[in-house]
């Protein structure tokens, strides 16, 4: 593998962790929500990611490395976990017995998210400016 193919695979994963971080905040911010569109109270949404093969723009499919492997975000799906009930008979969206139904959203769960995706992302950043770093050390070289 080349250098520019460690630079896709980082890049993949920063495209990657920056989604799986806009989702974590999309969940802390519907903490609270027990109406929605669909109905019913907001559903935590996750990410799963997939590997996918890195081929260079000049390799056909065929030819890829399939031992290298690039990240890609195969899906955004709903938790399926059911949603907390408190008793709040004041509240405008209570049932008939007076409980409310809130997502199932751990906002210290989500915060652990998102320290991970945070990491995770400064890692690969690291590693893009560790590779750009050889790239320019080969060009120096090369004079």
């Amino acid at each position: 593998m080349n250098l520019f193919g460690v630079l896709q695979i980082s890049a993949s994963a920063l495209l990657a962790e920056r989604q799986r971080a806009e989702i974590v905040a999309v969940n802390l911010a519907n903490v609270e929500t027990t109406r929605t569109p669909e109905g019913g109270p907001f559903r935590r949404l996750e990410v799963v990611f997939r590997a996918v093969p890195v081929v260079a723009a000049t390799q056909p499919l065929e030819a890829a490395d399939w031992a290298a492997r690039a990240v890609a975000v195969s899906a955004v799906v709903q938790d399926t976990a059911p949603p907390l009930r408190r008793y709040e008979p004041g509240h405008p969206d209570a049932d008939a017995q007076g409980y409310v139904a809130y997502p199932a959203i751990d906002p210290a769960m989500e915060m652990v998210d998102l320290m991970g995706a945070a990491r995770a992302y400064e890692l690969n950043a690291t590693a893009v400016q560790a590779t750009k770093n050889m790239i320019a050390t080969s060009i120096d070289l090369l004079r």
